[in-house]
């Protein structure tokens, strides 16, 4: 498990290291710029000291030979080019003298060498430029060297500050740790640092979603089994009656009623059961394609046709425009369309009308909308109650034609995972229209 901790102390202290390196190295070259110039001063000033000497005179005691310590190379000569003095012999230098400062490469390495007229002499002082790039780096180390002593006690206090930062977080989550699975109630949001509260919003936000999520479970499971305990105790009333029944009418009679309820309670687990696929997250894997709502109508219609003529319900359509393609699970889209048509013939009157239409809106632009309307002759549903349609078994007062107040609330969830509006309004025919608007599916690249 990665250690938030371990992570900020390790980037923290390679952060102070790549500093101190970057640090070093200017320490470094400054010291070597400051140093190159003393040097240099010193060259001069050795020369200089030499100005007032006699060399090459029998009667002129030779200089004392330098130490082995003496870093410096002195070469004298005369007018002539006749060398009259060397410290100690360094074949690499080089045999003439080039006035002012320079910097010679040589088989041994770089040498800062200046060279002076005086009087009747040439004086040239040579050094090693690898003494000054130790001297460089003696005082860049002695510069640093408090700090990286330090390192160990700096990794100590940033451990310790990390760990108390990280302390409302730890608090945080041994309070998220201990809660009950039924406890939803949003966290606290005081005493949580600034960089944590998006994070604490965004839990606070998903326990909000899970409480009407689990809200709107309890409330659909006691829901259906309020629904399912009356058409079963109708049954279980009507197979005794059928067992009570003293002639063969009677019992058919009694046979006939329990054959509906059983009819009814088979289409209402069969409407849970298409309402329970179409909930949000329980068919996320279901396939994605191009479909033309007007051959998904075409086939409800069919469908749909024998129960319309039972009714002696004119069941066609005004418009099918076969440019209207979506994208979505193709099985859900026939439940929707199927629920909407036969909705419509349920509760229109015997010798009513329902039309069935497929259009596209603002073709060709980006509010371009892929409509389907059902619109009936029936009773029609008031305004202020066509919110309430949507939710789950609810049925209007007063209703004759038997449901499971199930039809548009699966209609209502289909249109949301295919990011469809659900519109209710009033029908031309005088009833009720409903449209769902799609938005259309991405053209076909050409190959």
């Amino acid at each position: 498990m990665r250690s938030l901790r371990r992570t900020l102390l390790l980037s923290l202290l390679g952060a102070l290291v790549l500093v101190f390196a970057i640090g070093g190295l200017a320490t470094y070259r400054t010291a070597r710029s400051e140093i190159d110039a003393l040097m240099d001063y010193q060259l001069r000033q050795f020369a200089l000291s030499l100005r007032d000497q006699q060399f090459g005179q029998p009667s002129t005691p030779p200089l004392a030979p330098p130490e082995e310590s003496l870093d410096f190379v002195i070469q004298i000569w005369d007018d002539s080019g006749v060398r009259l003095y060397l410290s100690h012999p360094h074949s690499a230098l080089p045999s003439l003298a080039q006035f002012g400062y320079n910097t010679v490469r040589t088989t041994e390495g770089e040498w800062r060498v200046f060279s002076i007229p005086l009087l009747d002499h040439v004086i040239q002082i040579a050094q090693p430029m690898a003494v000054r790039s130790r001297m460089a780096a003696n005082a860049a180390l002695h510069t640093l060297m408090p700090l990286l002593v330090l390192v160990p006690l700096l990794g100590a206090l940033v451990w310790y500050l990390v760990g108390r930062g990280l302390r409302p977080l730890e608090r945080l989550a041994r309070e998220v740790a201990t809660r009950r699975a039924d406890s939803l109630d949003a966290l606290p949001t005081t005493d949580v640092p600034e960089e944590a509260q998006p994070l604490v919003r965004a839990l606070n936000r998903l326990l909000e979603r899970l409480d009407h999520a689990l809200s709107a479970q309890r409330a659909f499971v006691a829901d259906a089994a309020h629904e399912l305990r009356t058409p079963l105790a109708a049954l279980q009333i009507q197979l005794q009656l059928s067992e009570r029944a003293d002639d063969e009418t009677a019992r058919r009679a009694a046979l006939a009623e329990l054959r509906t309820g059983l009819q009814r309670a088979t289409h209402l687990v069969q409407q849970l059961l298409t309402l329970a696929r179409q909930e949000p997250g329980a068919a996320t894997n279901a396939p994605r394609s191009r479909i033309a709502l007007a051959d998904v109508a075409r086939q409800s219609l069919a469908d749909h046709t024998p129960l319309a003529d039972a009714r002696h319900i004119d069941l066609g359509a005004d418009t099918l425009d076969d440019t209207a393609v979506v994208s979505g699970d193709a099985a859900a889209l026939r439940t929707l369309v199927g629920n909407l048509i036969d909705n419509a013939i349920r509760y229109t009157p015997e010798g009513g009308r329902v039309d069935v239409g497929v259009s596209v809106s603002d073709a060709g632009t980006a509010a371009a909308t892929c409509w389907l309307r059902v619109s009936d002759s029936g009773p029609g549903i008031p305004p202020d109650e066509r919110e309430r349609v949507l939710d789950r078994f609810y049925r209007r007062a007063g209703q004759e034609q038997s449901g499971s107040g199930l039809g548009l609330a699966i209609v209502h969830s289909i249109a949301d995972r295919h990011g469809a509006r659900l519109v209710l309004d009033s029908s031309p025919h005088g009833g009720l229209r409903v449209a769902v608007g799609f938005p259309p599916a991405e053209p076909v690249p050409e190959s």
